[in-house]
């Protein structure tokens, strides 16, 4: 049975792409140099968000997912960034591969609100593999095996990339999803006050709020 060994060597922004696309450079290893006809290979992606430290602005930007500071030792947990999948070309001992992952930049989702936190540093990240190895045996056969989950590999993703990317997409802007009845009542709230843009509707209603909050 094949031994193979994963590890993320690099991470590119994809330019060009309709939507937000990270390439890492994935190098795949048979320890005993046997010959691999293809891998059909899946990855699940998850953010070990105990492996570093956060700043006090990072940390206020955080609330609505791990709560206050005084609670992240039993908040503060590692969580599934996203899925991938590739079929790998075949190869003899090692070959070098961009697995693709595409991005989303929807806020209403726990992974882009903690990427959107962040103000600098890296993501820790662990790349979690399993699929199916098709290889030749000695006498020439194919065979067929499957790959535990256990094969693992870690990678800190710079902050940069991902902003960098999020920014190409989507320059000076952001995504809220809202109800339709939701959006529906802030529609007619613009619509009777002739307020021109949807950024000085949420600006009016934030500064009344704040005002409210004044005892």
């Amino acid at each position: 049975m094949p031994d193979l060994d994963f590890a993320i060597e690099d991470v590119t922004a994809v330019d060009g792409s309709l939507t937000p696309l990270l390439e890492f450079g994935l190098r795949v290893e048979e320890a005993d140099g046997r010959d691999i006809d293809t891998i059909a290979l899946s990855c699940q992606i998850m953010i070990e968000a105990v492996r570093r430290p956060y700043a006090a602005s990072e940390k206020e930007a955080l609330l609505d997912l791990f709560g206050t500071p005084e609670r992240w030792g039993t908040s503060l947990k590692t969580m599934l960034w996203t899925h991938a999948a590739m079929v790998v070309p075949g190869f003899e001992g090692t070959t070098t591969v961009k697995l693709a992952v595409p991005t989303s930049f929807d806020l209403s989702m726990a992974p882009t609100k903690y990427f959107f936190a962040l103000e600098n540093g890296d993501v820790p990240l662990t790349f979690q593999f399993s699929g199916t190895v098709f290889y030749r045996d000695s006498a020439g056969a194919l065979m067929t095996e499957r790959i535990s989950w256990s094969k693992e590999a870690r990678f800190r993703l710079p902050v940069s990339v991902w902003s960098e990317l999020m920014d190409r997409h989507y320059p000076d802007g952001a995504w809220l999803c809202l109800r339709r009845d939701v959006f529906d009542r802030l529609y007619r709230y613009k619509a009777r006050r002739a307020v021109p843009t949807w950024e000085t509707v949420v600006d009016e209603l934030l500064e009344k709020a704040s005002a409210e909050a004044v005892p």
